[in-house]
């Protein structure tokens, strides 16, 4: 598993557990539609972005272990979800180191940089 700099792939979260593996990793296989390999740092601003556009991050969802995010915590979007709110203005910030390579076939790596987050 390789960053966006093609060097080895780092953890991305562990309180909650994302990614489409559960594993807190961003990586993703075929049977992954989303492609959950961006680990982003979500705000109040992207959530109620993302809820608005009927994906609902906030509310817990105990039937798939999901217990909410809320500001401030990491996790593995899917990488046009990340950029549809990049296009709107609202997309947060991303931890590059545990951003999955495949992340660069749909958001430019300028945009991944410019939205470069602290861990």
């Amino acid at each position: 598993m390789k960053n966006i700099f093609g060097e080895q792939l780092k953890l991305c979260c562990t309180k909650p557990l994302t990614g489409f593996y559960r594993d807190g990793f961003c990586r993703t296989n075929k049977e992954d539609n989303g492609k959950h390999v961006v680990c982003a740092i979500v705000t109040i601003e992207f959530l109620q972005y993302s809820k608005s556009k009927g994906n609902d991050l906030i509310t817990p969802r105990p039937e798939y272990g999901f217990p909410g995010l809320k500001p401030g915590d990491k996790c593995c979007l899917c990488a046009l979800r990340w950029k549809e709110a990049f296009d709107a203005g609202c997309a947060p910030n991303v931890v590059l180191e545990a951003t999955d390579e495949k992340a660069l076939e749909y958001i430019e790596m300028d945009s991944l940089i410019g939205h470069a987050g602290k861990t």
